[in-house]
């Protein structure tokens, strides 16, 4: 049977073929649908984990316990899970451990745009890059054969274009593997420094190893065509590369850690120059380079972004595509909130009482843009509560008292707790807003441990994310609807007066989430005096056109917020309550 499938899909069926028993992970674009996949699989267990390192964590006791276990996670998410990777390097598994990693060439949906590739050099595990879903598929379940193999953990790096690319996967059905038998063997998981040491050896004699088995692997292939031009690529430099020039010869890379050195060797023998394609660093380049091998790379090609076609064969060719008429210059279209979505009232009054605020990795990173142009700084996942009380403890506490940190639900479970605890033990007065939107919203409106569901859509127990706060030692928790803007302006200020840790819950579900929808606003213009008011919320809803305000009733799903902030009560219509 053939199917259409996403890369990411892709992987999750070669997983579910290989016969995993137990997938976790974090929802991260472009890794989400992963996770998604798997879950409807009735025969894996499936969890979305607090974080990617829980998750990895997971897997490895899945692992150990002699199952075939699963971890996707994007490339910042890999951050977060480098302790146990590292460390599982050493121990190697008892059942096949795979952990799939998303790069975002052109950070699409990201705040930096690292190479994973560097993950499995510095950890010294083997490396696949599927280049599309039938590769995705494949790769996955080659992957828990070398994995068990060799007795170590595998990565599968995917990016965006493979992850959210289509095309056609043929099925199989699953293999049932059964569980390998557990045994006691402490000088293998017990990391202590002795014991450790002795892993170390085995590791690197395990990369030695893994460096000859991927002289025969099938996976990095040889296209002998036109001997002019070689090509070396992996991934998606692959499908770039071969349709930019399709009579050139080219070695297509499977394995990216530990290299194929030999058949290197003799490709670059058969060819009169000889290119490295490969998005971001130069991994690929550096490595050949380091073995003798004279290679052109990012002395050409950039290490920035997404590479296409077009720039492969402008590059190595000196060819300039031509299309026929010219493009029209598109208008920039930035991400903006959703109309209804309740940060909006959150960021309006945070803008309006002229605090500094630190934020966080969500959809509410959002509110740094204008019109509300509320946050001041974002780094990564659950970093706002630890910024905040650094800035707070830098400036002193005078400064402190416009200052609030903002954060996700969904990313205070993640990484903000600890940040939290931080400011009770170290004595901190900072002022913590956590956006309570009753989701993961930024990733696809997945669930976490507050929502009440599972991965699967099963009823699970509700984490009280306020006694949470309480037990942790805040003395000041406040709760409050972000519409509500008298009454959250009212409570920002009391908060960010006291001389103690405050929090407060701006809570109201995702407008996505909910099945309420008023009517449509509209403007009474004989009452409207065009004061902006209702434009400095940014919602794409409102527009200005010819100095007359009006509100477009196709995107507008009556929420009423801009009815709440109108000082002279010329909207209409919605849901006002």
């Amino acid at each position: 049977m053939k199917k259409l499938m996403l890369g990411n899909e892709g992987v999750a069926r070669g997983a579910y073929e290989a016969g995993v028993r137990v997938a976790a992970a974090y929802p991260g674009t472009p890794s989400t649908e992963i996770a998604e996949t798997i879950a409807k699989y009735d025969e894996v267990y499936a969890e979305w984990s607090p974080n990617e390192k829980v998750a990895l964590e997971t897997a490895i006791g899945a692992s150990i316990g002699g199952a075939r276990a699963l971890v996707c996670m994007k490339h910042v998410g890999l951050n977060v899970a480098a302790d146990p990777l590292f460390t599982v390097a050493y121990t190697g598994v008892n059942g096949g451990l795979v952990i799939v990693t998303a790069d975002d060439p052109g950070m699409h949906s990201s705040q930096n745009e690292q190479d994973s590739r560097y993950y499995a050099k510095a950890a010294h595990i083997p490396m696949l890059e599927p280049a599309d879903s039938q590769e995705a598929k494949d790769f996955t379940k080659l992957a828990y054969r070398i994995s068990e193999a060799y007795d170590t953990p595998v990565l599968i790096r995917m990016t965006t274009r493979v992850s959210h690319s289509q095309s056609i996967v043929t099925l199989k059905e699953r293999q049932e593997v059964g569980r390998k038998a557990y045994y006691k063997d402490s000088a293998k998981y017990v990391m202590m420094p002795g014991m450790a040491r002795k892993r170390h050896i085995i590791v690197e004699k395990r990369e030695a190893e893994l460096s000859e088995a991927a002289e025969q692997l099938s996976v990095n292939r040889m296209e002998s065509k036109d001997p002019s031009i070689g090509i070396i690529a992996a991934g998606i430099a692959y499908q770039y590369a071969a349709e930019a020039l399709p009579d050139a010869s080219i070695l297509k890379l499977g394995m990216v850690h530990p290299l194929p050195i030999k058949r290197i060797k003799e490709f670059a023998s058969r060819v009169k120059k000889l290119y490295v394609v490969e998005e971001l660093e130069p991994i690929l380049e550096d490595e050949i380079k380091s073995r003798g091998i004279s290679v052109i790379g990012k002395e050409l090609f950039p290490r920035q972004g997404e590479l296409s076609a077009w720039i492969i064969k402008e590059k190595i060719t000196g060819i300039t595509p031509r299309f026929s008429g010219s493009p029209e210059e598109l208008p920039e279209r930035p991400p903006a909130l959703c109309p209804g979505c309740p940060h909006r009232g959150a960021y309006y009054v945070m803008k309006r009482l002229n605090l500094t605020v630190v934020g966080d990795i969500g959809c509410y990173t959002l509110g740094a843009l204008p019109p509300l142009n509320s946050v001041d700084a974002s780094i990564c996942m659950g970093a706002s509560i630890g910024m905040a009380l650094g800035m707070e403890k830098a400036r002193g506490r005078d400064f402190s008292r416009k200052l609030i940190a903002v954060i996700g639900d969904s990313t205070f479970i993640h990484s903000g707790i600890t940040g939290l605890i931080d400011v009770v033990y170290n004595q901190g007065i900072t002022t913590v807003v956590i956006l309570d939107n009753s989701t993961t919203g930024m990733t696809g409106h997945q669930d976490h441990p507050a929502t009440g569901k599972n991965i699967k859509g099963d009823p699970a127990p509700i984490l009280n994310l306020y006694a949470l706060v309480k037990a942790i030692g805040i003395p000041n928790v406040r709760v409050v609807d972000p519409f509500d803007i008298e009454q959250a302006e009212k409570i920002l200020k009391e908060e960010t007066k006291r001389e103690e840790p405050s929090v407060i819950f701006f809570q109201r579900p995702c407008v996505l989430l909910s099945k309420k929808s008023g009517l449509p606003c509209f403007i009474d213009h004989e009452s409207c005096k065009s004061c902006g008011s209702c434009l400095r919320l940014g919602c794409p809803a409102i527009l200005k056109k010819e100095n007359r305000i009006g509100i477009n009733q196709q995107l507008c799903n009556g929420c009423g917020l801009c009815q709440n902030v109108c000082r002279f009560h010329a909207i209409e219509g919605g849901s006002k309550e």
